[in-house]
């Protein structure tokens, strides 16, 4: 199998992590998914460490998958990125770059790995932005509400 060539993308993840920035057009309006992350329950986009064998992008869509059984098209350019403190085993916190990759979604399966895991749901970017507790995301996802981004 042919090495995937990393793009410009590759750089916003590599070693780090790469989320799905899940949206759809509902009631007229673009709205983005957010998933409950397992221990905390508290909402999250999609993402998952950086692996060798998935370009970004195709990382962030399989997140969004397993994660809330979502089927779609994923963007190969991140709309932005975001940092957080991720709390490791063992009480470690680490301090992670997050490359956010936009994913219009098709459709959600009835079935995914995680669905028994967490809860879905869709909100606007700005009751995403409320309902996130890392102030990052929290600005990405005003910024990306603003007309003129």
């Amino acid at each position: 199998m042919p090495k995937k060539r990393k793009s410009r993308a590759a750089r916003t993840c590599s070693g780090q992590q790469c989320a799905a920035l899940p949206l759809a057009v509902r009631d007229g309006e673009i709205k983005v998914m957010m998933v409950t992350s397992r221990e905390t329950k508290r909402w999250v986009l999609p993402k998952g460490w950086a692996e060798p064998d998935l370009a970004p992008h195709e990382l962030a869509a399989k997140e969004a998958f397993e994660e809330a059984g979502l089927i779609g098209t994923v963007e190969e350019e991140p709309a932005g990125s975001y940092q957080y403190n991720k709390r490791l085993p063992g009480g470690r916190v680490v301090l992670c770059e997050v490359g956010v990759f936009p994913l219009w979604v098709e459709r959600q399966l009835k079935k995914w790995p995680e669905r028994k895991q967490r809860k879905t749901r869709w909100f606007t970017f700005g009751q995403a932005a409320l309902a996130v507790e890392e102030g990052d995301l929290a600005i990405l996802l005003l910024r990306l509400a603003a007309p003129d981004r």
